[in-house]
């Protein structure tokens, strides 16, 4: 058994087909076939069950891919130690991040560690923070942007606060509240709302700030992107509640838009999070772009917190 036949067993099972397997390790099918059936011979079992038609992973196969991509992410990771003992940072970095991350201009972040980390793999990927922190305990992803509730922190990795920032009230242009000073929550709680989907923690930010003020609301449109809700607002459809620093700039240029600021809205902590167990070179040198030192806490056998930027 080799690393070759563990990335090609690897390749089938993301992709059931062994055709784009074939292509997406750059060999010809009949190669690919015949190294995993080789594997199979000595394994004694079979890791895929074929016909003509489907391809699909046996119990075995199930089994057997843990460890496969184990084994592959710790060869991964030995060639970016050694390349990095040199003082060449290379290997894979997985991003992520919120879509209303504004403490950090992203694009202009990638562009910069690439400028400096030319031979580092990047790939991005959005979603809700919950989900980013859980991708980086499970390994899936090395750094991620989050923003959540105030007084809430992201569990099981490292932190580091980027910024405190607080919603402000989104209405149509034409809104009766349009123009004013300063509005509490008691005031638009009869508004029909625009929010984030039920249960994830952009929405949590607002739906806790209503509780908390004894208040209820209805929620008539979720989405799970801002340019939807900021249509949807646009429209005249209802209003909604986000966080002032990403919103402002976007605000600027519609004329169909108007901010108000909220006496007692939400409040959101945006956080930069890493593995909290031994950070890969990539991890490293993208903390080193940020100007961001990490704790003792980083090192294996370590447990705690970076509070530091």
């Amino acid at each position: 058994m080799d690393l070759q036949q563990l990335r090609y067993v690897v390749a089938v099972a993301d992709t059931l087909n062994f055709t784009r397997a074939a292509e997406r390790c750059l060999v010809v099918q009949s190669s690919l076939s015949h190294r995993i059936a080789a594997l199979e011979r000595e394994l004694g079992v079979r890791l895929f069950a074929r016909s003509s038609r489907r391809v699909e992973l046996t119990g075995a196969g199930a089994a057997f891919l843990v460890g496969a991509r184990e084994c592959l992410a710790a060869a991964d990771r030995a060639v970016a130690d050694a390349a990095a003992a040199a003082g060449v940072v290379r290997g894979r970095l997985g991003v992520g991040v919120i879509v209303t991350t504004a403490a950090v201009d992203v694009p202009e972040l990638l562009q910069r560690y690439r400028a400096e980390h030319p031979e580092v793999a990047v790939a991005l990927r959005s979603g809700r923070s919950d989900d980013l922190a859980a991708a980086i305990r499970a390994g899936e992803l090395d750094i991620a942007f989050l923003g959540l509730p105030e007084g809430e922190r992201p569990a099981g990795v490292e932190t580091v606060v980027l910024d405190h920032d607080e919603h402000v009230l989104v209405v149509p242009a034409g809104h009766r509240l349009a123009g004013g000073s300063r509005v509490t929550l008691a005031q638009i709680a009869g508004e029909t709302f625009v929010d984030f989907v039920a249960g994830t923690p952009a929405r949590a930010q607002s739906d806790q700030a209503f509780t908390a003020a004894g208040l209820v609301r209805e929620v008539a449109y979720e989405a799970g992107v801002v340019e939807l809700i900021t249509r949807l607002v646009g429209r005249g459809l209802g209003v909604a509640l986000l966080p002032s620093a990403f919103i402002r700039p976007l605000a600027a240029g519609d004329p169909e838009l108007a901010l108000v600021p909220l006496a007692d809205g939400p409040h959101r902590l945006e956080y930069l999070a890493w593995s909290r167990f031994n950070p890969s070179p990539a991890t490293r040198a993208m903390l080193d772009v940020l100007g961001v030192r990490p704790a003792a806490s980083d090192r294996p056998g370590t447990d705690g917190h970076s509070h530091g930027g």
